[in-house]
């Protein structure tokens, strides 16, 4: 058990949320009770995560997407009053780490995935950039694009969207967890032979096709599951919390 503003700054210590300029506040967003020895993560803070918490008793709730994004209405009504009046009437904190999540090198989106995937991590996708959000590196073995997304979809339990010729070989990569369709010039001005992220935009498509590069779309949600896992397993480990992931499916 951990007293909730303790577990703020173990949070706050480890991810340094700090180092980065991001759309949401990181860290504690609501507060719940002071003692925290139940805790519920998930990727995204929905009504059905927090009712989930609530059937499982949590004391705390951590996510990678909370609430308060820039340029979103700030009135309480609606979708936002129905989450905020659930998580108070039951006195259930919500822990949110956005970017900091995706950065970590050990419990971040990027690091966890590469880890599943069996990809090598060589760096980040900002050479010298500490705080780089994602990564390049190489599979053991190279492997045709076709079979690649085959791996992926057995990975993740989601088919991969792949634009390219599924005979070529694939062999180093980039990639970034959820919506960063949009670093793929990025990734092609590094010379890798594939890029991987969540979501796909209509222009993604073009320039995969015009320039070479392979582009597979794994997923938002898919590919940002295992941070908020590694998060809570970590807390349980060090800190003797009792953690329970709840996936809420998402076809994003």
């Amino acid at each position: 058990m951990l007293k909730r503003d303790h577990l703020l700054r173990v949070l706050d210590d480890e991810l340094q949320p700090h180092r980065f300029r991001d759309y949401s506040p990181n860290g504690l967003q609501v507060e719940g009770r002071e003692q925290v020895r139940r805790l519920v993560t998930g990727v995204t803070a929905c009504q059905a995560l927090i009712d989930a918490a609530i059937v499982e008793e949590a004391d705390a709730i951590f996510v990678h997407h909370g609430y308060f994004w820039k340029n979103e209405d700030q009135r309480v009504r609606g979708m936002k009053k129905q989450r905020l009046q659930s998580l108070l009437r039951h006195d259930i904190s919500l822990f949110a780490y956005h970017l900091p999540l995706d950065a970590h090198p050990q419990l971040g989106n990027n690091a966890q995935l590469a880890r599943r995937l069996g990809l090598r991590v060589e760096g980040g996708m900002e050479a010298g950039n500490p705080l780089s959000i994602g990564n390049v590196g190489r599979l053991d073995d190279p492997m045709s694009a076709r079979d690649f997304a085959v791996h992926v979809e057995s990975v993740l339990g989601r088919e991969a969207l792949h634009i390219g010729d599924g005979e070529d070989e694939i062999e180093t990569l980039a990639w970034c967890t959820g919506a960063a369709q949009g670093f793929i010039e990025q990734a092609q001005a590094l010379g890798v032979d594939a890029y991987l992220s969540g979501e796909i935009s209509e222009p993604t498509t073009h320039f995969a096709r015009e320039t070479g590069i392979h582009y597979f779309a794994c997923g938002h949600h898919a590919t940002e599951r295992y941070g908020v896992q590694a998060v809570g397993e970590w807390l349980a480990n060090e800190y003797g919390l009792e953690h329970t992931f709840i996936d809420i499916d998402n076809p994003v």
